[in-house]
């Protein structure tokens, strides 16, 4: 059995890997890590298909340094040991270059193991994640390392690979190709930024195209039934998964429903219904809140209906009110005052409920001013007296303040009024 394309087809030299520009362009900071022949400890960060074990390949082929390497999925303490066990012998005299791929599941035991060999130099490590490597990385490994950040490519950055994998193919099937026009251009924005899916998808579109007269014809229809969930790239518990609910929280936010929708769309297309249902409606109230208070149980109405119906139907309310979200006029006023006093409470800075605001219960023979003296607002002119609600260390503090929008300016002008005529 051949191993896929993406393998086959892997680059041999810098100059053969796509995309990555920010890096790999002259004079740029690890190109110049790499020609200098001085290893460093590096960690390459980044989603999936986009050149991280390609990069380190090439590097372990330019160094006198045994390679050896493992992936953090199946690797376990064993094999850790094994490595360290060629250190100081013929097969590895001058150290060894550890390419460890997915670093993120090696757990925090397994990545001290090697920290004793990576401080003197015994080891030099090559890792890759396609996690936050400060939050999956063993702080002490961070520190000894230099993390580079590799990006989800172009389609543009895509095309010369697919053309390449086309080529490739011909000559190794010894077979001549008829590409349609917009092939190459379909698979290279179908893959989600991802090298090794375009690949997979070139090779699948060979394999399940016919042929006529001699020439095996690459139908653009073809290119559209291999990539239709290949454009994906949406993991429930990754980067791309938080990267996603976050831009379409704030897009809604910044009352921007073109961009908004176009996030809904990537969450609901990956199948995560909770979490576009979630950040909705903590947008209406964190965001919209109390500059249009009825949002809130439109908002919950839309996301009950979308979680009756299920996907795909669930859009359909869910657009709704994701456009209404965006359109409506914004306030975190109910929310900023809450933290605020939160942040008091948490600190500690808080007293006793007063008097007149505690449940009636039996004054002690100690309190020498019995009685709860509670004024019952509804006894008074608009249903409102003065008398102090906060705790007497507290009696002065403003946690809420009116936002500028006209609900709640209109409900300021009604107290300030209120207010300003007093009782008691």
């Amino acid at each position: 059995m051949s191993s896929p394309l993406a393998d086959r087809l892997r680059p041999q030299k810098l100059e053969e890997v796509v995309g990555q520009h920010h890096l790999l362009d002259d004079g740029k900071a690890l190109k110049n890590v790499i020609l200098s022949g001085e290893l460093p400890n590096l960690i390459f960060y980044g989603p999936s298909g986009v050149g991280k074990t390609t990069v380190a390949r090439i590097i372990a082929q330019n160094t006198e340094r045994k390679f050896c390497k493992l992936n953090g999925t199946v690797a376990s303490t064993a094999d850790i040991r094994s490595i360290v066990a060629q250190l100081d012998t013929f097969e590895a005299p001058n150290g060894i270059l550890l390419y460890l791929d997915e670093i993120q599941y090696f757990n925090k035991k397994q990545q001290q193991s090697l920290l004793e060999y990576i401080e003197d130099g015994s080891i030099t490590l090559i890792a890759s994640t396609t996690e936050n490597p400060y939050f999956y990385v063993y702080s002490a490994i961070l520190s000894r390392s230099t993390v580079f950040e590799f990006k989800a490519l172009s389609p543009e950055d895509i095309v010369p690979a697919v053309e390449r994998g086309f080529a490739f193919l011909e000559e190794e099937r010894s077979e001549k190709y008829s590409i349609e026009e917009g092939v190459i251009e379909r698979i290279s924005r179908g893959c989600g930024g991802d090298v090794r899916k375009a690949l997979n998808a070139v090779e699948i579109c060979v394999i399940s195209s016919m042929l006529e007269n001699g020439e095996r014809k690459i139908r653009l229809e073809t290119a559209d039934e291999v990539t239709q969930k290949s454009y994906m790239r949406y993991d429930k518990d990754g980067d791309e998964h938080y990267d996603a609910i976050s831009a379409f929280q704030k897009s809604m936010r910044g009352s921007d429903p073109d961009a908004a929708l176009h996030y809904l769309a990537r969450i609901l297309e990956g199948g995560d219904l909770p979490s576009a249902c979630r950040r909705l409606m903590v947008c209406a109230c964190e965001d919209v809140g109390l500059a249009y208070p009825m949002i809130i149980p439109i908002v919950k109405s839309a996301v009950d209906a979308a979680l009756m119906l299920g996907l795909p139907e669930a859009r359909i309310p869910l657009a709704d009110a994701v456009v209404l979200v965006c359109n409506s006029p914004k306030s975190n006023s109910a929310y900023l005052a809450y933290d605020a006093a939160a942040a008091d409470v948490r600190k500690g800075d808080f007293g006793g409920v007063p008097r007149n605001l505690q449940n009636k219960h039996y004054d002690g023979e100690d309190n020498q001013n019995k009685g709860q003296f509670y004024v019952y607002p509804h006894d008074y002119e608009n249903h409102w007296t003065r008398q102090q609600y906060l705790p007497d260390r507290l009696k002065d503090k403003v946690y809420y303040t009116y936002g500028e929008n006209k609900n709640e300016q209109a409900a300021k002008e009604y107290w300030d009024r209120i207010k300003k005529k007093g009782n008691r």
